[in-house]
């Protein structure tokens, strides 16, 4: 297996990196709140990132959410793409992609997903004719969910729906999450909808499972963006920082505990770059999916309290730069699933696929 991004990808990325790195500032960032860049995510749009994704694979917008995390842009790239473009790409029908794809390309169609960490929401579909149905349920907490327009909803069958959520029958709520990501309630009433993909397979993941892998992957990329763009934060302050006549990295805990980062952030690197590149192959990636997923959780949660220790003092000022690396690492950690249920959920698995073998 090779995991060296192609040309194309890196150029993608390469853009992304510069974008991110003007736009999304301390400042500007400060000055949003909790709300959605619009502004960036037209930028962002314009210069055709999140449609590149058609051309560059889940591996393509891994790059580009690990540009994303280093700044933490508040812009709904991850879900957009993994719930929207890479589902609808993937799994819809050819009427789907031809109406739908070109403004999710672009930038004018925003996409979610309410999947939880896993387990599909207390949704039900109801008077379903073929391709379409109507939904009843809640989903407490949806990403970007205030901000979309498209979302992505797994019924208690495992079935795919696409809402408007201007719908008639469609209530969004905003919800206060520990990153300011434009969350919402999700409250379904007779909502109508229309299904993406074919009925589940009783024998295999099927595009419910596709997505959730597709997604998980998403997050553990944008994960190691936010490690690294903690940890690059970290090095800085340890250099300039002096204590007892001599920098904070000259000591010897500090070096140890930033080199314990880095590899953490490493880790989950290159499980999440294995896993989008196996899914990408058209190879079995729901394993490597929950083992980028853990990876980003656990370790992801480690990096960011690290780093947030190494600053000392600042680390615990709620307006540091470093403390948004904070919350997003948390918040992604939150979304991805406890280490415990991933684990569960990659064991299953894994005796399911003996068995079967056997």
């Amino acid at each position: 297996m090779d995991f060296t991004p192609t040309r194309e990808q890196r150029a993608a990325a390469g853009l992304a990196g510069e974008i991110f790195g003007d736009r999304s500032t301390p400042e500007r960032l400060t000055a949003l709140g909790t709300d959605a860049d619009t502004a960036l995510w037209k930028t962002l749009s314009q210069a055709g990132l999140p449609g590149s994704v058609t051309e560059t694979g889940l591996l393509g917008l891994v790059l580009l959410l690990e540009e994303a995390g280093r700044t933490t842009a508040q812009v709904p790239l991850a879900a957009t793409c993994a719930y929207g473009v890479l589902a609808v790409a993937a799994h819809g029908s050819p009427e789907q992609r031809a109406r739908l794809l070109p403004d999710l390309t672009d930038g004018a169609l925003v996409a979610t997903g309410a999947f939880g960490t896993g387990e599909p929401p207390a949704v039900r579909a109801t008077r379903a004719a073929g391709p379409t149905a109507h939904m009843t349920g809640t989903v407490p907490v949806v990403p970007w969910l205030t901000c979309a327009d498209l979302v992505l909803v797994p019924d208690v069958d495992r079935e795919l729906w696409l809402l408007r959520t201007d719908a008639p029958g469609v209530a969004v709520t905003p919800v206060a999450t520990t990153a300011p990501w434009s969350a919402g309630r999700l409250d379904l009433t007779d909502a109508p909808a229309e299904r993406l993909g074919a009925a589940p397979d009783p024998v295999g993941p099927g595009p419910y499972g596709d997505v959730l892998a597709c997604a998980r992957i998403a997050h553990a990329g944008l994960q190691a963006g936010v490690c690294a763009g903690a940890l690059a934060r970290a090095v800085a302050h340890t250099a300039e920082r002096h204590q007892f006549g001599k920098p904070l990295d000259a000591h010897q805990a500090v070096l140890v505990r930033a080199a314990d980062a880095h590899l953490d952030t490493e880790a989950i690197r290159v499980t999440a770059y294995e896993a989008a590149w196996r899914r990408d192959a058209g190879r079995g990636a729901a394993p490597h999916a929950l083992t980028a997923a853990w990876w980003a959780a656990e370790a992801g949660t480690r990096v960011v309290h690290a780093v947030q220790h190494l600053h000392g003092g600042l680390g615990a000022d709620l307006g540091h730069p470093v403390h948004r690396h904070f919350l997003w690492g948390r918040q992604l950690a939150a979304d991805l699933g406890s280490g415990a249920q991933l684990l569960e959920e990659l064991g299953q698995l894994l005796t399911d696929d003996g068995e079967e073998a056997a």
